[in-house]
């Protein structure tokens, strides 16, 4: 008769033989998910994505920064500086919408007129004429403002009217003359003795200004708080501003020959 084997050690040997599959088995569901979660697996695919979107939130995050900087500038600055601001960049608005405007208005007549050529012509000539008003070679005319600074204390210098210049170009004057002297881009002012010397030549008081332009954003650019007519003011001369519906800007400056620039189109 064989030896009896002890029951005990039978229920050992099943244990140790039990597939790897029973054992997982005993395990319960939140066992399980924590297994299946740690430690974690990280694709290429996730580590990009990932990447992705922290850098799409840092170019969130400073773009915001910026932005409150920018609100800051302008949230600190006074009612009349807002104001003046708003409406220069009305103005500049405006005046880029009406040369978009004469852009498109040539572009459609170049391409429906009946004699393209002709008309390439014509508007060539009329382009020649536009920049001998701005290079102050040809005399212009149309509506503006006349401004005169009396000076009875000599106490008027040439920086005071380089502002007075300065105000009117980024208010959109075209053309401007002083004292008989066309200025143009390339004009400097210098005191000179007991008046002031415009590229060269000496003008005295009183100063009288013929300005083309718009007068409805002239005048108010002079008249601003703190800008040209306030501060002559407080140098004891006088600037007294006219609207016209005709200003004649006759003063002419010889066209200069560039020496050393060439047309990059030829």
């Amino acid at each position: 008769m064989p030896d009896e084997v002890p029951a005990s050690a039978s229920s050992a040997s099943t244990e140790e033989e039990a597939p790897p599959e029973r054992l997982g088995s005993d395990l319960s569901g939140r066992q399980r998910l924590v297994k299946g979660l740690w430690p974690p697996r990280i694709t290429r695919a996730q580590l990009i994505v990932a990447l992705l979107l922290f850098g799409l939130g840092f170019g969130l995050a400073v773009q915001v920064a910026s932005n409150s900087e920018g609100d800051s500038a302008l949230r600190g600055a006074r009612q009349e500086d807002l104001v003046r601001i708003l409406d220069e960049l009305d103005d500049r608005t405006e005046r880029l919408e009406d040369e978009k405007q004469g852009l498109e208005e040539q572009r459609d007549e170049l391409e429906n007129s009946s004699d393209q050529a002709e008309e390439a012509r014509r508007q060539t000539l009329e382009r020649e004429r536009q920049l001998g008003i701005l290079a102050g070679t040809v005399a212009a005319q149309g509506p503006g403002i006349t401004l005169v600074v009396e000076d009875p204390k000599g106490m008027v210098e040439s920086n005071m009217l380089l502002d007075a210049v300065q105000e009117l170009r980024a208010a959109g004057a075209e053309a401007i003359q002083v004292n008989g002297v066309r200025v143009v881009a390339g004009t400097y002012l210098s005191d000179s003795g007991d008046g002031v010397s415009v590229d060269g030549n000496k003008i005295t008081a009183p100063y009288r200004f013929k300005v083309i332009g718009k007068p409805q954003d002239l005048e108010p650019a002079l008249n601003i708080p703190g800008g040209v007519v306030q501060t002559l003011e407080k140098e004891q001369a006088t600037a007294s501003v006219e609207r016209s519906t005709k200003i004649v800007v006759d003063a002419l400056r010889s066209a200069k020959q560039p020496g050393y620039a060439r047309s990059s189109s030829q």
